[in-house]
């Protein structure tokens, strides 16, 4: 297996700004004028604070605008979220400044029967001024597949799996608005989720992806505003995409530390799973 040299650390400020908080707040249909500087930034919505600054010049065929800090050419061209882990040490006031340290934990290349294959681990550290404890610990691991030859557009069919039953339950559809919303905030230009005849004529998939990041905000705002509740960290598992326009259902069972949540796409087939700890 070859040795790669890891690119040391990359540090910057970041500005939890009041315009960028109002803006999450609009795109979630909330009243963005409850929010002001001094406030805590609500649990989840630290993602803004984690985008890249990546030249369009630089960007990967596929319009991801990169990991947040170099990584070698690994000669593979797609790439997919399958997951994340984040600790909530601190909250982060609204106005404030804090330093975000980013690095590659690891790099894991196998090969499998569809060919080569590998996983890159980022850390992202959110530090407030004058603190030596993290405030947000977001570790996400990516996975990077081969260019795949696209035979024929995909059709998604309609399944006879069981309807998810759980204590709490919500449905959402989201929309190509929400989508590129999202994109935005997070200066994400992956093009799976942005560019529809890319999507299906390129990577062979049905319709427009819906943001790993966005699904895992969506279900901590349904803890924050459903369940009432306050995270300490998250720990979430990507298993299948979700699509642009059809309704996948949000699901939440507590447990005895904390609530395991599911998101399950329009044919009832679980997406992601969501383990969380609450204070």
């Amino acid at each position: 297996m070859p040795e790669y040299i890891i690119a040391s650390p990359t540090k910057s400020n970041e500005i939890c700004s009041l315009t960028m908080v109002r803006r999450v707040a609009a795109m979630l249909d909330l009243e963005n004028s409850s929010f002001s500087e001094g406030d805590i930034l609500p649990t989840g919505w630290h993602f803004f604070m984690l985008a890249g600054e990546t030249r369009k010049s630089e960007l990967r065929k596929d319009g991801f605008p990169g990991l947040g800090v170099p990584i070698p050419e690994l000669g593979l061209s797609r790439l997919l979220l399958g997951g994340r882990t984040v600790v909530y040490h601190e909250g982060i006031v609204i106005g404030e400044v804090v330093e975000k340290t980013s690095f590659v934990k690891s790099i894991t290349e196998k090969t499998t029967k569809n060919g080569q294959m590998a996983i890159v681990t980022i850390q992202h550290e959110l530090c407030r001024v004058l603190e030596e404890t993290p405030a947000i610990i977001e570790t996400q691991t990516y996975i990077l597949l081969e260019e795949q030859k696209v035979q024929s557009k995909p059709v998604l069919e309609t399944s006879e799996n069981q309807q998810p039953m759980a204590d709490c339950q919500k449905q959402l559809i989201p929309d190509e608005t929400l989508i590129f919303q999202y994109s935005a905030l997070g200066f994400n230009s992956h093009k799976i989720h942005l560019d529809r005849n890319y999507a299906q004529n390129v990577e062979g998939l049905p319709d427009l992806v819906v943001n790993g990041g966005l699904t895992t905000l969506l279900l901590t705002e349904f803890i924050r505003t459903d369940l009432g509740l306050t995270l300490t960290d998250i720990k979430v598992k990507h298993t299948a995409p979700l699509y642009c326009n059809r309704p996948m259902t949000l699901t939440a069972e507590e447990g005895e530390t904390g609530w395991k949540l599911n998101v399950y796409d329009n044919n009832n087939v679980l997406a992601v799973e969501m383990e969380t700890t609450i204070k």
